[in-house]
């Protein structure tokens, strides 16, 4: 499963992974290194509970992929040793399921290759490495964001990944967002936070914070150019492109700190959270806070379901297999 920054792509694994459980089978999920630090320290990562990320010392992007797949009740693999990283996988699941990073390659041979496409970024598909060979090896590539995006953005992505891969099953899904306090953001003038890697290199000037801001009502969004802090500063004279929103950065103690200075210093009435995860947990927020969060809902058919279908009975047969004296 891969993607470009915040095309859904961690919904996404997280609705296979649930599909797969609920099928009776064990999971794993790999998650695409991200190694900022001690390269042998992280070469074999096992996360179960949010504790186990406060323990291996995990940046703020680290946490945004790995916390979410915890909050779902699914194990998440990460590290730089690959073949250890799999090995360790295969012994406590049936099916492992690669959750890949921004436009990456998978470090395994898969069975079924997934590649999301983001109609709001239409022409990334073929303009990015290694992007757009993830495209032409797909055995199906799911259109996201229908819910926002434009309908001729969607028409001409859907027109290029079927001449780029006319084999491929295309799945269509919206990436519906919602407030968890609503209340707080109507006729409030509100600071929003977003993913950082997907208001930087994934090019986007805003994200799903400030979709939810606006249709609930927000008066105002805060800009935070004026009251940034520390390595912000540069973040912001880097992107230009960027919104009134405040992008997450955390790589590093130094830039968590920058970030919180950021929210205390920038005058709002409430923050809205949009990055996948739970800042309060990292950064004292004195302002009310309104988190958003986004999920994946299918329009098909074709749905993922059938898509699964021959990896589920597949699974089951080797876990079977397994289980019979003699057997694994």
């Amino acid at each position: 499963m891969r993607g470009a920054h915040r095309c859904g792509k961690s919904p996404a694994t997280r609705a296979i992974a649930a599909l797969l459980r609920g099928a009776g089978l064990r999971v794993a999920v790999v998650r695409h290194p991200m190694p900022y630090g001690d390269l042998a320290a992280q070469a074999v990562q096992r996360f179960a509970r949010t504790d186990d990320l406060d323990a291996a010392g995990c940046t703020i992007e680290e946490r945004e992929e790995y916390e979410p797949h915890l909050a779902a009740g699914q194990v998440v693999y990460a590290g730089v040793d690959y073949a250890r990283v799999l090995r360790l996988a295969e012994r406590e699941a049936d099916v492992i399921v690669w959750d890949g990073g921004n436009n990456d390659l998978p470090f395994f041979a898969p069975d079924l290759e997934i590649v999301l496409a983001d109609p709001q970024r239409a022409g990334h598909e073929r303009t990015y490495h290694p992007g757009e060979a993830n495209l032409l090896r797909a055995g199906a590539v799911v259109l996201t964001k229908l819910d926002t995006a434009a309908a001729a953005d969607v028409e001409r992505l859907r027109a290029s990944v079927r001449r780029a891969n006319p084999h491929a099953v295309i799945l269509e899904a919206a990436m519906p967002a919602t407030a968890d306090a609503p209340q707080r953001i109507a006729g409030a003038r509100v600071l929003v936070i977003e993913d950082g890697p997907t208001l930087t290199h994934g090019g986007m000037s805003s994200g799903a914070g400030a979709i939810v801001a606006r249709r609930c009502g927000a008066a105002a969004l805060v800009d935070p150019r004026p009251f940034a802090a520390g390595s912000l500063k540069a973040v912001f004279d880097a992107h230009p492109h960027l919104g009134p929103v405040l992008p997450a950065m955390g790589y590093g103690e130094a830039q968590t700190e920058a970030l919180a200075a950021t929210i205390a210093a920038t005058p709002c009435d409430a923050v809205v959270i949009a990055s996948p995860v739970d800042l309060r947990r990292l950064i004292a927020i004195a302002q009310p806070v309104v988190r958003v969060t986004y999920a994946f809902a299918e329009l098909g058919p074709p749905r993922l379901p059938d898509l699964l279908a021959p990896i589920i009975e597949r699974a089951r047969r080797g876990a079977e297999g397994a289980n019979r004296p003699g057997g694994g």
